[in-house]
């Protein structure tokens, strides 16, 4: 999302930039007007289209700038029988999930809804490692899952009793 706007920008500046180029190209006026008239339904229309694609998952293939995480919680899990595999994940050092849609792989599928299940039960999390490596492919429901157990809490230090004043006592 924080990169939307920079994206939304250069958009702008390069539809501006073939706008102004047709505008002072040697053309007939109609012309020069109906490429003002594209640059400018483009702007909005770019703007629309780029704020759809948020809400949609991106596919596995298509994760260019994380390809490399070590690891992702998985945070949930929605399978599209037969078709795809869909997983809100957090990234390593990352604080918002992302969507993300796998390839069907029935080996993953399966383990991912018995993983999930346990992970539930013992109140813990499941991790996938290398969630993005091209060479897992069918393997991937065979290893790179994990059900990580909650971090314990730190323990407390020993309550020291009170001390109590006792004026008949002959220590002080």
């Amino acid at each position: 999302m924080d990169t939307l706007i920079y994206i939304f920008i250069a958009a702008t500046l390069m539809a501006a930039a073939l706008a102004s180029l047709a505008i002072w190209a040697p053309r007939v006026t109609p012309v020069r007007v109906g490429a003002l008239i594209v640059a400018a339904l483009f702007i909005p229309l770019g703007y629309v289209q780029l704020v759809e694609l948020l809400s949609k998952p991106k596919p596995k293939s298509f994760e260019w700038f994380e390809r490399n995480v070590e690891e992702a919680e998985i945070l949930g899990v929605s399978l599209n029988e037969g078709k795809s595999i869909y997983m809100w994940l957090r990234l390593d050092g990352a604080t918002e999930p992302r969507y993300y849609e796998f390839p069907w792989n029935l080996k993953l599928a399966e383990r991912l809804e018995e993983d999930v299940d346990n992970a539930i039960n013992r109140n813990s999390k499941l991790v996938i490692k290398n969630p993005f490596n091209r060479r897992m492919g069918d393997s991937l429901g065979d290893l790179n899952l994990e059900i990580v157990p909650p971090a314990l809490m730190p323990q407390k230090k020993p309550r020291i009793p009170p001390r109590i004043f006792n004026p008949r006592a002959q220590e002080v």
